[in-house]
């Protein structure tokens, strides 16, 4: 064998072998974030979710309005990506516990019964004012002592959480999207899609409860989203003797005007 054919079977050699090492580095990486990914979302290959859908507020049937739908089709993709499965079920149907599979529940409390008993046993300092009657109160956000209202179009607000009862390792966590409008249930399953990595090494796998802003949805649709803040002390506390009066106050005069 001449010294050229030598050196050429070398630099084969050696590019197979950096090629299979690149494989190798980059197999390694994507199944190490597919793990972070399922661990983040309570969802091991081939596990089953639910995914609790509301029924628009305008009616009794169930009826997922456009924004929901996209919200669930976020959902979808990522469940997809984790090689896992989901059960789509109606907010009055799910009547089972939480923890052993992995749920997602999309909408407030004015259309879903779920999100209603999630936010009673899981944040007890969240108050949503769910009052049909027009008024500056009407949807509006009690958390803490702090108070965030709505203005349809230009300023919209809604919780994201990711929780979980209990210190076992098998529990499986409750993803909550309960925005002020549909298009903020929508907003908020995108910004999760966009930034789990980032919530996962922040969190490190722990609740949390992150009050988000979706700002001028009438031009920029679900888009532009900003982060108010993390409020998981203040919403899993009880709600502050004072908050609580402001707020029975004010539904008792809303229940007075409409007398």
């Amino acid at each position: 064998m001449t010294d050229d054919v030598r050196n050429i079977v070398l630099a084969v050699l050696a590019v197979a072998l950096g090629a299979a090492l690149g494989w190798l580095v980059r197999s390694y990486l994507w199944k190490r974030r597919l793990r972070r990914k399922q661990a983040f979302f309570g969802l091991p290959a081939n596990s089953e979710s639910l995914l609790v859908v509301n029924r628009d507020a305008g009616g009794p049937e169930l009826t997922v309005t456009r924004h929901d739908v996209f919200a669930l089709l976020e959902l979808s993709a990522l469940i997809k990506d984790c090689n896992a499965s989901a059960q789509i079920v109606a907010h009055d149907a799910a009547q089972q516990g939480f923890g052993e599979r992995t749920e997602f529940c999309v909408g407030g409390p004015a259309s879903n019964r779920r999100m209603t008993a999630h936010l009673a046993s899981l944040l007890p300092g969240v108050r949503v004012n769910v009052d049909a009657e027009p008024g500056p109160d009407r949807g509006a956000f009690q958390i803490g002592s702090e108070r965030y209202r709505l203005e349809p179009g230009r300023s919209e607000y809604v919780i994201l959480a990711r929780l979980t009862a209990g210190q076992r390792g098998d529990v499986r966590p409750v993803f909550l999207f309960c925005g002020q409008r549909a298009i903020t249930n929508q907003a908020a399953t995108r910004y999760l899609a966009r930034n789990h990595e980032r919530l996962t090494r922040k969190h490190s796998g722990s609740s949390f409860v992150l009050l988000l802003k979706v700002v001028n949805s009438q031009a920029y649709g679900p888009d532009v989203v900003e982060l108010v803040a993390d409020v998981t002390k203040a919403a899993q506390a009880p709600l502050p003797t004072a908050a609580l009066e402001t707020t029975t106050a004010a539904t008792r005069s809303t229940h007075r005007a409409k007398s």
